[in-house]
């Protein structure tokens, strides 16, 4: 690594051109002796994980106002906590974020580790986020390398092997611009100028402060980089899932198995999800199938379900899952999908009722 003009001439256009974010301390403020609260860096770079700036600051701000320090949230409840976390995805991340900041509160006394090594020894906390914490909260010279970093050294590097193949090439040419002063506020500016002016589509190379560097723009290729290599199908999965409320009010839910696919999280008793979901129902009752299904969509996959409700008596007695009281059920406690189901089938229930 070496300090450059290309690092230099970057941080000036960041003095002037950062992005304002809840979680960031502003180039005036970092120069003023102002220090990143490593806990709000952590947070944030999980929330960014697989999620945009714009879906991600109002979680932040509600995560920061309900849970203000790493010990608050070690102490928060998981119910609550994935509650919050619904509407982001990826719940293990939501499940790695309780654990990691238990043991940042009870085996590192609530502080956060310092290098990259130690980072990624926690919880949740992979090469990409170690070093984005250690550069913007500790200053340490590493190299953070995210999708707009990628998109960049393609273009000033004019890398065109095709990705996923690319990342270890991005990663060295990340390098070699690298500085050891300022590293946090230059992984920063790097991630700025992905996001604000180096952009997928028609980047605004007029502005760029790296116009005069950058191989791919003298070549007229630069809208065409990085290289994508075509993208698989998704396919789609079928699956029944089955909601009752019992004639008190109470609805029949259970928690999924902590490992998998929105594991821990509360939701409808259902089938398995595959091409050909068997009748697995929880109880004994008089189903009736809604004509409209809850669809969505995960990373790997395409997911319809089919939805059968039902009311029952305060008696019934299910072979899964358990009745919550219909004061204590808060929808916000279900996932994305799970609430998808219960608006859909919110309107056929008032009617059976």
């Amino acid at each position: 690594m070496r300090e450059g003009q290309e690092a230099a001439q970057l941080l000036e256009w960041y003095d002037g051109h950062a992005r304002v974010l809840p979680w960031r301390v502003s180039p005036a403020d970092r120069m003023a002796g102002v220090r990143p609260d490593p806990y709000a860096v952590w947070l944030s770079e999980v929330m960014l994980q697989q999620t945009t700036v714009a879906a991600v600051k109002s979680y932040f701000e509600r995560f920061t106002l309900l849970w203000p320090t790493v010990e608050a949230l070690a102490r928060a409840e998981d119910a609550q906590v994935m509650g919050e976390w619904a509407g982001l995805g990826y719940y293990a991340r939501a499940r790695n974020l309780l654990k990691c900041a238990r043991v940042v509160t009870q085996a590192h006394g609530g502080r956060f580790p310092q290098t990259a090594e130690a980072l990624q020894a926690l919880p949740g906390i992979g090469p990409y986020t170690a070093a984005a914490i250690a550069a913007i909260a500790f200053d340490a010279p590493e190299v953070v390398v995210d999708g707009n970093v990628e998109r960049v050294m393609a273009r000033v590097f004019d890398i065109r092997t095709p990705m996923p193949a690319a990342k270890t090439e991005m990663k060295a040419a990340a390098a070699q611009l690298t500085p050891r002063g300022r590293p946090g506020d230059y992984a920063q500016a790097v991630m700025d100028l992905g996001a604000t002016v180096c952009t997928p589509k028609s980047p605004a190379c007029g502005i760029c402060p790296w116009m005069g560097i950058c191989k791919a723009r003298r070549a007229g290729v630069q809208a065409e980089l990085p290289v994508k290599a075509p993208k698989k199908e998704k396919p789609t999965r079928l699956g029944i899932a089955y909601v009752v409320r019992r004639t008190d009010g109470a609805w029949l839910l259970e928690r999924r198995p902590d490992k998998g696919l929105l594991g821990g999280m509360l939701g409808w008793p259902g089938s398995d999800w595959g091409e050909d979901p068997q009748p697995h129902p929880p109880l004994e009752a008089d189903w009736d199938i809604l004509t409209e299904e809850a669809r969505h969509t995960f990373t790997h996959f395409h997911l319809r379900l089919k939805i059968a409700i039902a009311v029952v008596d305060t008696g019934a007695t299910p072979a899964r899952g358990a009745f919550i009281d219909k004061h204590a059920f808060r929808p916000s406690d279900l996932p994305t999908v799970m609430r998808k189901v219960l608006d859909l089938s919110h309107g056929r229930l008032t009617e059976i009722h």
